[in-house]
């Protein structure tokens, strides 16, 4: 077996290519960039504005948490770059996995695909425990023994899901009329949030605006400590830029996700124009509206003051506008609303490409004769993710979407100036800029965040690929249709 085989970019082209609308083996046409944009704040603006801004502050980095969020926007920028000269060369489900694919090898687009699906099936159940767990604290007719984190099983977590679930199955166009709904609420609480509590700030409250560098109060063991601090040998400390750094890795989860935008290539009516659109444009207006609401809150409550669980509602109630507050819990509920969806839609195109190549079963890949969308690999999603949100309380396991992310942006931005060797002639409507330059800076950046990440992480994380390879070897390499000579690339 050649575990290094790539799948050349014409055969990618060709089984993406536009089909008639009745071929039941070819995701449907009917996003535009707006759709595109939608999807990708949906999926961004979540649990990261609504809930770690104030650990990152509070903890870690202090007023400068606003620094942590431009960084890890930068380092995102970046690899959007990145995504975008890729998705709009090869506009294809499975964007990342793809990608991989077609210049470094089938082993690495199976790990790479892999990654994803951890990433995006944890990101749904962590998020669905917390928008169960938000409504319940919403409303006492709401019982804490089927809802939230002190239930056995939470069933407010597999409604949720099982709803959006039914969503993502009937269609692309209801999921998008969901998404820009839920994303015109909370980008409008977003900006709400910004222009009232400007009112409010009190410039004391951002000095020091980088607290000194100090040893946390409690004892940290060894697998807690950042990987980077460990290998230097350097003792853990937060706040200073050490905290800035750790808070950045940290809130970099608030950026993941962007990236779905890249896997609905195939389900894009002009992608060549609007999925750069999509994947920057979502990308530039998330950083505004997460500097802006760092900067706020950090400027109402002095941050050894901030609450961890709802920063910024119980900052408006700090000063005395309480009313808000309802505002912004709507703003909540919409936001996780939405990365929900986002992230089933985002798995279930993840699935449908490793299963059209025959890496998973090609069952899977099967298409909806009258939705056109891939039913079959969407239900297994469901079923997942409302496992995992039914009984793993994975607030721990936070960390491993943010190294899940890291990585496959990593993978990306090496892919650039590797397909502009070995594919000089493709057409690229969109161009990174200062190759290999840039791709190389970003590859490097999401490096140095992953080593920000805790040991026990980085554990957790070699586990999860090392399963994924044995799968690999034991059925993907096995049965992917590369290793089929003369085999049709489209799925029959």
């Amino acid at each position: 077996m050649d575990l290094t085989r790539t799948k050349s970019v014409d055969e990618i082209l060709a089984t993406s290519a536009e089909l008639p609308e009745d071929d039941s083996n070819h995701l449907q046409r009917r996003l535009g960039p707006v759709d595109l944009m939608s999807f990708g704040i949906g999926i961004v603006i979540g649990t990261g504005i609504f809930t770690l801004t104030g650990v990152a502050a509070k903890n870690y980095a202090g007023p400068a948490v606003m620094l942590s969020f431009v960084l890890a926007g930068v380092v995102s920028l970046l690899a959007a770059l990145c995504y975008a000269e890729l998705a709009a060369s090869v506009p294809t489900a499975g964007s990342a996995y793809t990608y991989a694919y077609a210049t470094i090898g089938e082993v690495f687009a199976w790990i790479i695909g892999w990654d994803l699906i951890l990433e995006f099936a944890l990101g749904a159940a962590v998020v669905a425990r917390g928008w169960a767990g938000y409504l319940a604290s919403l409303s006492d007719a709401v019982p804490t023994s089927l809802f939230g984190e002190s239930a056995p099983v939470d069933v407010g977590a597999v409604l949720i899901v099982l709803v959006l679930g039914a969503v993502a199955w009937v269609g692309i166009r209801e999921s998008t009329w969901l998404t820009n709904i839920l994303v015109v609420i909370k980008v409008t609480v977003c900006v709400f949030v910004i222009v009232v509590g400007a009112f409010y700030v009190k410039t004391a409250n951002w000095h020091p605006y980088i607290p000194p560098g100090r040893a946390p109060e409690e004892a940290t063991n060894g697998l807690t400590q950042p990987l980077w601090q460990a290998v230097v040998g350097v003792e853990p400390s937060i706040f200073g830029m050490a905290g800035v750094l750790s808070a950045a890795a940290i809130v970099f989860f608030s950026y993941t996700g962007f990236e779905a935008v890249a896997n609905l290539g195939e389900e894009t009516r002009r992608p060549q124009r609007d999925l750069p659109i999509g994947l920057l444009g979502s990308l530039a207006i998330c950083t505004v509206l997460y500097v802006g609401v760092s900067a706020v809150l950090t400027g109402m409550v002095d941050f050894r003051h901030l609450d961890e669980g709802a920063p910024i509602s119980e900052a408006f109630k700090t000063v005395g506008l309480g009313w808000a507050a309802s505002l912004i819990s709507l703003a909540a509920m919409c936001g996780l609303t939405s990365v929900i969806l986002v992230d089933i839609v985002t798995m279930s195109r993840i699935g449908f490409a490793m299963a059209r190549d025959g890496l998973l079963p090609t069952k899977l890949a099967r298409l909806h004769p009258r939705f056109g969308t891939p039913s079959v690999i969407t239900l297994v999603v469901v079923a997942l993710v409302a496992v995992l949100a039914a009984f793993i309380p994975l607030a721990d396991l936070a960390e491993m979407v943010s190294i899940g992310t890291l990585f496959a942006f990593t993978v990306v931005s090496l892919a650039v100036p590797i397909l502009r060797r070995t594919r000089s002639d493709l057409q690229r409507p969109f161009r990174t800029p200062l190759v290999p330059v840039l791709p190389i800076v970003s590859a490097v950046l999401c490096v140095a965040l992953m080593a920000n990440l805790a040991i026990e992480t980085w554990l957790r994380f070699v586990v999860w690929l090392v399963i994924g390879i044995a799968i690999y070897l034991g059925y993907g390499a096995r049965n992917a249709r590369r290793t089929r000579p003369g085999e049709d690339a489209v799925l029959r």
